[in-house]
């Protein structure tokens, strides 16, 4: 399958028309629209380690989370991290797709998964359809419920802000999540779980009544890239698809 065939495929089942207005997805960067894909790399950030073990494995595509450009180019140098991996996929021949806020929001994607993984049962959207909320089989304090959003996660760490309510209905955005607090509330959760809520909303979480659980970017996010390799396998059988792991970033 060539390289566009295979995008608008995946389009198919990921629409476009799910992507936030402020949102660059899609086909980063493509020499050729009708190269052959035998070898697709799947990964959650397109980082120059990736780009390098790309190029160097021989594979044509890689599919990402976060969008490999997300800020217009001003220019194609070396000196731009950027464009300095855009030069060298090019002349590679190594075609990148992003799915970002689209694959958020899709039935089944980020946010589906990570409220399946964490046992959330009566999955619904909440927050402009972004968002899940669900329950939890068993009420839980919240210690041990954070303990196994660590273990499912498998999280280096887990941030806890208490506003001492047992955790039943929890409400869920993987990523950068702290502009859905408010629509956790008013969706009824007693618990909210995200990648990222930052210091000042977690800190009004016992004033807001609403524990706050903060899983770490990555960690929320990262259960996606088995999802798009049973993806891409699902449409094209001859295809070999590895998961590549991207976090750069560690807990001491």
């Amino acid at each position: 399958m060539n390289v566009k065939k295979l995008y608008d495929k995946l389009s198919e089942l990921i629409p476009e028309n799910l992507r936030e207005e402020w949102d660059n997805d899609g086909i980063m960067c493509a020499q050729d629209y009708s190269a052959e894909v035998n070898n697709v790399l799947i990964t959650l950030d397109v980082t120059e380690e990736i780009v390098d073990y790309a190029i160097s494995r021989n594979f044509d595509l890689i599919i990402s989370h976060h969008p490999l450009i997300f800020k217009p180019l001003s220019r194609l140098t070396e000196e731009d991290h950027v464009a300095r991996k855009v030069i060298k996929l090019l002349a590679n021949n190594v075609s990148v797709f992003s799915f970002h806020t689209r694959l958020d929001r899709v039935e089944g994607g980020v946010n589906d998964i990570l409220a399946e993984r964490i046992g959330l049962t009566d999955i619904e959207p909440f927050g402009d359809g972004l968002g899940r909320i669900g329950n939890l089989p068993e009420e839980k304090i919240l210690d041990d419920f954070a303990e196994t959003v660590k273990e499912r996660l498998g999280a280096d760490g887990v941030r806890v802000a208490d506003a001492y309510n047992p955790v039943k209905r929890v409400a869920l955005v993987g990523g950068d999540g702290k502009g859905y607090v408010g629509a956790a509330v008013a969706a009824g959760a007693d618990t909210y779980l995200s990648g990222r809520i930052g210091y000042n909303v977690m800190e009004e979480a016992n004033e807001c009544g609403i524990n706050l659980v903060e899983a770490g970017h990555y960690f929320t996010e990262f259960p996606i890239t088995s999802y798009l390799s049973a993806l891409v396998s699902s449409l094209d059988g001859n295809a070999y698809v590895e998961i590549a792991d991207s976090n750069a970033i560690k807990l001491i």
